[in-house]
């Protein structure tokens, strides 16, 4: 598994994906920080893991190959990598984020390891992003598929999938989604959902993105009907 960064030769580049709104905000000569380039990282990243999944699980359907690559990309899995990357300790913070522990902090993690990806991208080509991402990303989702009870692939299906598929059987309607608070510093945003069926809520879930907190909705929804995996 991959300890070292990319090796990103524009510094200006390496130096943007390292550097979060908040010390923008009080650097007046520091012109960019790094969430367009967490925007393209997080697009190669959702590309070149699901090409490596394509390839490596043959046997896989649409639903399952989705989940693995949801749960592979996810904030809780690049956060980890962000760390053992150490990340935390490079990223250019503001004092406010610096005071509230944002070095430790998975969302800032996942952002800022997604914003190297992007530059890597740029400086170097999609082959070299490929190259360096494949290993890391294959024993992750080996490790992953072979945790599974009894090696039950079909656990791969999206909670969110799940509980649609529930209420178009069973209410013949789609689930509606609803943010309904959002607290915390623009750094540490912490988001709540609610899901519904024809206006009756069924579930609820925090994240520290809205799509987070969506699946935990999903996922109590499940609990509360007593679908499991």
């Amino acid at each position: 598994m991959y300890r070292t960064l990319p090796p990103i030769s524009d510094r200006q580049l390496f130096e943007q994906a390292l550097t979060h709104r908040s010390y923008v905000n009080e650097n007046p000569d520091v012109q960019e920080h790094n969430e367009r380039l967490e925007f393209l990282g997080d697009a190669v990243l959702g590309f070149l893991v699901g090409e490596m999944l394509y390839k490596l699980y043959p046997y896989m359907s649409e639903a399952q190959l989705t989940r693995l690559r949801s749960k592979l990309v996810d904030e809780q899995q690049l956060s980890k990598l962000g760390k053992k990357l150490k990340l935390g300790e490079l990223m250019r913070l503001g004092k406010g984020a610096e005071k509230d522990r944002g070095r430790e902090n998975p969302s800032l993690l996942n952002d800022t390891f997604e914003a190297i990806i992007g530059a890597y991208f740029l400086d170097a080509g999609i082959e070299a992003v490929r190259n360096y991402i494949q290993p890391l990303f294959i024993s992750l989702a080996e490790e992953l598929v072979n945790t599974q009870p009894n090696n039950e692939t079909t656990n791969f299906v999206d909670a969110k999938n799940r509980f649609q598929h529930w209420a178009l059987a069973n209410q013949k309607e789609n689930p509606i989604y609803t943010i309904i608070a959002e607290s915390g510093p623009d750094h540490a945003k912490e988001f709540t959902a609610q899901v519904s069926v024809k206006g009756k809520i069924y579930g609820a879930g925090k994240g520290r993105r809205k799509q987070e907190a969506e699946k935990r909705a999903a996922e109590s929804a499940l609990k509360q009907l007593g679908i499991t995996d």
